[in-house]
C-alpha cells in the first residue's frame, strides 16, 4: 500500500524483454532496497527483481502493459517513485494500492496564478467514482480533484511543491498518465450495485 506521496524521481536507463516480461532498469537515490519489495513506479506497484548501488530492476507482464502506460516507456524517461508503507509511517495523501485502473489522456494544461491546471479525459468507467475535491492518483501522485467537468473530463490543480517533487510538471496535451480511483469509492460502488440495479433513473 502507498499514499501517493512521491519520495524520489527515478530515470529509466534500460528496457529489455525476457521470460519475466518487459524489464525496466531504473536509476534512483534509494540505497536500502531489498529484492522482492514493492515500489510504485508512476503509480504502478511492481516488484524489485534485482538492485545495486543507485539502481534496481522491475518487470511488467502483458496484463500490466495493457492497462498502464508502461508499454510506451523508453530509456531516459523520468518516473515517480514511492516505496511501500511500513508500520508507523504517516498517512499523508490517500490510500493508493498501486493497482492502476487505466490510462487517462491530458487534454489541456494551463497556468492560472500560482497553480498549473490540468484537464484529464478519464476512462468512462472511472467517471462515476470521481467527486469534486475527492482523491485521484495520477502517475502515482495523490491529487485532489479540483473540478468535475463535462463528460469524462476532470480538472487537477497542481501546486508548486508537487511540480518540484514529481514529474507532472512535464505534462503536455496528448500525454497519457496512469490513474487509480479512490479505493473507498470502488468499494461503495460495488456494495451498492445490487441495490441500485433496479432503481429508477
Amino acid at each position: 500500500m502507498f499514499t501517493g506521496l512521491i519520495t524520489d524521481i527515478g530515470t529509466i536507463d534500460r528496457v529489455t524483454t525476457g521470460d519475466a516480461g518487459r524489464e525496466f532498469r531504473i536509476r534512483s537515490s534509494y540505497r536500502d532496497l531489498a529484492d522482492g519489495e514493492s515500489v510504485a513506479i508512476n503509480g504502478v506497484c511492481l516488484t524489485v527483481r534485482e538492485h545495486g548501488e543507485g539502481w534496481f530492476t522491475v518487470a511488467a507482464v502483458v496484463t500490466t502493459l495493457g492497462r498502464t502506460t508502461l508499454d510506451a516507456w523508453t530509456p531516459g524517461r523520468r518516473v515517480n517513485l514511492e516505496r511501500a508503507l511500513t508500520a508507523g509511517d504517516r498517512l499523508g495523501g490517500h490510500f493508493v494500492l498501486g493497482h492502476v485502473d487505466g490510462a487517462a489522456q491530458v487534454e489541456r494544461v494551463r497556468r492560472e496564478g500560482d497553480a498549473l491546471l490540468v484537464d484529464l479525459a478519464l476512462p468512462p468507467e472511472l467517471v462515476p467514482l470521481i467527486v469534486p475535491h475527492g482523491s485521484l492518483a495520477v502517475d502515482g501522485v495523490s491529487l485532489t480533484v479540483n473540478a468535475v467537468l463535462e463528460g469524462p473530463l476532470v480538472q487537477l490543480s497542481l501546486i508548486e511543491y508537487t511540480l518540484r517533487h514529481a514529474t507532472l510538471g512535464d505534462l503536455r496535451p496528448g500525454d497519457r498518465v496512469n490513474v487509480e480511483a479512490d479505493v473507498l469509492g470502488k468499494y461503495v460502488q460495488r456494495l451498492l450495485a445490487p441495490h441500485l440495479a433496479g432503481a429508477p433513473e
